[in-house]
């Protein structure tokens, strides 16, 4: 966990009554579909995004499939020009400007992205495992091709993990808490639980929860060292699985207390009804083969957000397509669900956009949260029978359809044991 400067906590402006109801008002995200929520939407139901890398050579590994994000389009640029140049000299990286462009979209849609006083009551949780490494490599491969070559030491100044989100307190004046997570794949859930925390207690009266990562060689190299990346598009919960597909992007969600949203007009997007999370300490890179770790955290999250599992219409499960976290998962779903496990719709956005890591349980969340607006579940893309040792209710080939305002659980299971889960709704209960 790190922490970015930050000014002590500014006053809420209302008295905050005892567990006051938390609202999402904005949403925004960058994937390999394109740099925008509406594109992730469209693009989690077309199918994957998956392809071969262009920003660096993989012809001496195993694999050679990621979810790059394309070229921003023209008035991404133009924003970003404007927000992107750094401070002190540091140029941002790709990470920062993911991040920057997910914070433009979702406190536009929020009504908050002209500064105001709401900067001044605001905070930034934020999540990632990479940052600027990408940026970082440039200097240290400089080196190692020609020690005396002096290259600019600056490029490694963007690469520390609490980058990104400083970048979002930076350009929009927040002068509350600044909080960078880092607790690998699990990091971007996480970060949803000192938000709430903190709205809870009044210490922000805005909350800006999010996480950005992009795409390294170290990364890339790592996973392939531990084979587990898949040499085709990721398959969750499939019998022919055999490793993830790495992805990179940003989601930034607003955040706050739903009698200030009602006050200044705000349209919520979902309720955040609860979030928690759990660490088993298992293994360095290897889930707890029965799931305990994880259930324990759904059901923290569920206790948190007063919901019993019954009260659940669907998971967006972490599904990385890797053979014991699919199992582990499934595991913790029959703990938590019971037999209600075995007709429980669940999908998975990385078998679609690629696992986005530090950033997952962020852009996730965002996923969750358009498909309860959109009463649709997206597809688990991948071929083949779901695996028989894991019963899920698997939403394959075509979307499904839900109940609008329904509630969900997203879930993230991360190396050495950290596990962290989500509970979501609709703007409005269901009928």
């Amino acid at each position: 966990m790190t922490c970015g400067d930050s000014s002590p906590p500014q006053p809420s402006r209302a008295p905050i009554r005892e567990r006051p109801d938390v609202v999402v008002t904005g949403i925004g995200a960058v994937s390999g579909y394109g740099w925008s929520a509406h594109d992730l939407e469209r693009g989690l139901r077309a199918g994957p995004c998956i392809g071969s890398p262009r920003r660096f050579d993989v012809s001496g590994h195993r694999t050679a499939l990621v979810a790059e994000v394309p070229a921003a389009p023209e008035q991404v640029r133009q924003r970003l020009g404007e927000a992107a140049g750094g401070s002190g000299g540091v140029r941002s990286s790709r990470a920062d400007r993911f991040a920057l462009a997910a914070a433009h979209e979702a406190l536009a849609q929020a009504g908050l992205e002209a500064e105001g006083d709401w900067s001044g009551r605001a905070g930034v949780f934020f999540s990632g495992s990479t940052a600027g490494m990408a940026e970082a490599e440039r200097y240290f491969f400089a080196l190692l091709d020609d020690p005396s070559s002096r290259p600019r030491l600056r490029l490694t100044r963007g690469h520390t993990l609490n980058c990104p989100g400083d970048a979002v307190a930076r350009r929009f004046a927040v002068r509350g808490r600044v909080l960078t997570i880092s607790s690998a794949c699990s990091s971007g859930s996480l970060a949803f639980v000192s938000a709430l925390r903190c709205l809870r207690r009044g210490e922000v009266d805005v909350a800006l929860v999010g996480g950005a990562d992009g795409l390294c060689q170290l990364t890339y190299a790592g996973f392939n060292a531990l084979r587990a990346v898949d040499e085709r598009p990721c398959r969750p919960f499939r019998a022919t699985r055999s490793g993830l597909s790495l992805g990179e992007g940003a989601a930034v969600l607003v955040l706050e207390r739903v009698e200030d949203a009602e006050r200044r007009g705000a349209t919520p997007r979902a309720r955040l009804l609860g979030a928690a999370g759990s660490c088993d300490a298992h293994h360095m890179t290897a889930p707890e083969p029965g799931g305990e770790g994880a259930a324990a955290a759904i059901r923290a999250a569920l206790a948190d957000a007063g919901r019993e599992p019954e009260g659940v219409d669907f998971v967006n499960a972490h599904g990385t397509g890797t053979q014991h976290n699919d199992i582990a998962e499934w595991r913790a779903l029959e703990s938590v669900f019971g037999p209600a496990a075995a007709t429980l719709p669940v999908t998975s956005t990385k078998s679609g956009l690629g696992h986005l890591l530090g950033a997952a349980g962020a852009i996730e969340a965002v996923a969750t949260i358009l498909c309860l607006a959109r009463g649709e579940l997206h597809p688990t893309w991948g071929a083949g029978p779901v695996d028989d040792e894991i019963g899920v209710d698997l939403v394959r080939e075509q979307p499904r359809e839900i109940p609008r305002g329904g509630c969900a659980v997203s879930t993230n299971l991360a190396f050495g044991g950290a596990n962290a889960a989500v509970v979501l709704a609709g703007a409005t209960e269901s009928a």
